[in-house]
C-alpha cells in the first residue's frame, strides 16, 4: 500500500505543479463565462431576418399576421412567384381562399429554404388568425377577442414535486440545464482524463521506465497508483472549478445597483409579493428573484455529492480501461487508436443517450442506462436532477451505485491481468482478442 501511495503522489505533484494544470484550471472559468457570453451575444445579433409578402385572397390576414423581430409580413397587389425577390421579398406566402372550414395548404417559396423554428411560427399564427375568424363568424367581435388574448396572458406555470405529505418546487429547465452540463462534464473529462492515464502508461513503456519501475512494484500497484493519482488530479481541478465560479458570482452580484439589490431583498422577504411602495419593483430585480427561486428548487447537495461519485466512478471505470490499452501499443499510436474504439463507442453512445434523458427521464431506456456501468455516469446524472426521490427512487440511486463500484472492481481486475502481461510485451501487436485471453486466462 506504502508503494501505491508513493506513485500516487508523484502522479499528482508532476501533473499538478505543471503549468498547462494550473493555466487550464484558472483560465477555464472565465473561457466557459465568456462563451456562454459570445453565444449569447451572437445569437442577439446573428439571427435571420426575412420579409415575406403575402399573397391573400380571404382579406382578414392583413390584420391578423403580426411582424416579429425576424419576419415582416407584407401584403402587396403586384407581386407573385416570378417577382418576388426583385421586390425585395426573400420569400412569398400563397395562401388560398378558406371556406366552409374545409382543410386547404398554403405555400410557401423561397430561394434561400427557411428554417425549422420560423416555418412552425408562420404555421402557428395563420391557424391562430383561422380560429380567430372562425370566432368572428360565430358573433365574437375582433376587439373583444383582442382583450381576451391580452388578458389571458398572465397565467405562469409552476411545477411541485410531491415528496409523501409535502411538496417541493421544481423547475424542469433547471433540471435539464444540471442534467446536460453534467453529462456533458463527465463524458469530456472521462476523455481527457482516461487518455491521460493511456498516454502516462504508453511513455512509461516505450520510454523503458516501466521495467525499472515494476523491478520495486507490482505492474497492478503501478497501475492503481496512476489511476488513481490522475483521478486525484481531475476531482482537485473539479474543486477549484466551483470555487472559481461561486467566486465569479459573488463578485458579479457586487456589481449590481444598490436599489436593485434592495428590491430583490424585499422580494425574498415577501416571497415574491410585493405591495405598497415596493409594488414598483423593476424588471431587472424580479428577474433576479425569479432566477433566485428557480436555483434554489434543486436538491444541490445531493447533485454535487452524486456528480462527485459518478465522476470518481466513471472515471475508475474508464481509465483502467485505457490503462489496460496504454500497456499493450508499443510505438505506432495507430495501434492505440484501433483498441480504443471499443472503449470509446460506449461513451460516445452514452452521451447520445444522455441527451435523450435530460428530456425524458422516465423511460425504460433511461432506467437501464442508468444502471449499465458503461452509461451510468452520465445518464444518471440527467436523471437525478430531476429529483430524488421523485424521479428516481432511493434503491434505484443505491442500485446503480452499487452496480458501477462493482463494474470499476472488474474492469479492474481484467485490466490488472492484461496489464501485467502487456506492460513487458514488445515488438507484437497486440489484437482485442488476445486482451482478452491474458484477462481470463487462470494464474
Amino acid at each position: 500500500m506504502n508503494k501505491i501511495w508513493l506513485i500516487i503522489q508523484r502522479e499528482y505533484t508532476t501533473r499538478v505543479k505543471n503549468k498547462r494544470f494550473l493555466i487550464l484550471t484558472f483560465l477555464m472559468p472565465l473561457l466557459v463565462v465568456g462563451l456562454i457570453a459570445a453565444s449569447i451575444a451572437l445569437s442577439m445579433s446573428g439571427t435571420e431576418q426575412r420579409k415575406v409578402a403575402v399573397v391573400d385572397p380571404n382579406g382578414f390576414f392583413k390584420t391578423a399576421l403580426k411582424n416579429t423581430s425576424q419576419i415582416s409580413f407584407s401584403f402587396p397587389n403586384n407581386v407573385d412567384t416570378n417577382n418576388y425577390t426583385k421586390q425585395g421579398f426573400t420569400d412569398i406566402l400563397i395562401l388560398p381562399n378558406f371556406e366552409a372550414d374545409q382543410k386547404k395548404d398554403y405555400i410557401l417559396r423561397s430561394k434561400k429554404s427557411m428554417g425549422l423554428m420560423l416555418q412552425e411560427s408562420i404555421s402557428n399564427r395563420i391557424n391562430k388568425a383561422i380560429e380567430d375568424r372562425m370566432l368572428q363568424k360565430a358573433g365574437i367581435q375582433q376587439n373583444v377577442l383582442d382583450s381576451i388574448h391580452t388578458a389571458a396572458q398572465f397565467a405562469d406555470l409552476k411545477a411541485y414535486e410531491d415528496k409523501g405529505n409535502s411538496s417541493k418546487e421544481s423547475s424542469a429547465g433547471l433540471a435539464m440545464g444540471i442534467g446536460y452540463a453534467s453529462g456533458l462534464l463527465i463524458y469530456i473529462t472521462m476523455f481527457i482524463y482516461g487518455a491521460m492515464v493511456m498516454r502516462g502508461v504508453m511513455e512509461e513503456k516505450t520510454n523503458r521506465i516501466a521495467e525499472v519501475i515494476i523491478s520495486s512494484v507490482k505492474p497492478f500497484e503501478l497501475m492503481m497508483g496512476k489511476i488513481i493519482g490522475i483521478g486525484a488530479v481531475g476531482l482537485t481541478q473539479f474543486i477549484m472549478w466551483i470555487v472559481l465560479v461561486l467566486g465569479l458570482l459573488a463578485v458579479a452580484t457586487g456589481f449590481i445597483p444598490s436599489d436593485v439589490q434592495q428590491q430583490v431583498t424585499a422580494l425574498q422577504q415577501s416571497n415574491g409579493q410585493m405591495g405598497g411602495q415596493l409594488a414598483q419593483a423593476s424588471e431587472s430585480a424580479a428577474r433576479i428573484y425569479q432566477i433566485q427561486q428557480t436555483i434554489q428548487t434543486a436538491n444541490w447537495p445531493l447533485i454535487i455529492f452524486c456528480f462527485i461519485f459518478y465522476f470518481l466512478g466513471g472515471y475508475l471505470f474508464y481509465s483502467a480501461l485505457f490503462a489496460a490499452v496504454g500497456s499493450v501499443v508499443n510505438e505506432d499510436p495507430q495501434d492505440a487508436q484501433s483498441l480504443m474504439f471499443p472503449i470509446t463507442m460506449p461513451l460516445i453512445f452514452s452521451y447520445i443517450i444522455t441527451n435523450m434523458v435530460t428530456q425524458n427521464p422516465n423511460t425504460p431506456i433511461a432506467f437501464w442506462a442508468s444502471m449499465i456501468p458503461f452509461s451510468s455516469p452520465m445518464v444518471m446524472m440527467a436523471r437525478i436532477a430531476y429529483g430524488v426521490p421523485g424521479t428516481v427512487a432511493y434503491w434505484e440511486l443505491a442500485l446503480s451505485m452499487g452496480i458501477l463500484i462493482g463494474g470499476f472492481l472488474f474492469t479492474t481486475w481484467l485490466s490488472g491481468k492484461i496489464y501485467r502481461t502487456g506492460i513487458l510485451l514488445y515488438g507484437k501487436k497486440i489484437t482485442w482478442k488476445e486482451m482478452i485471453k491474458w484477462a481470463f486466462k487462470k494464474a
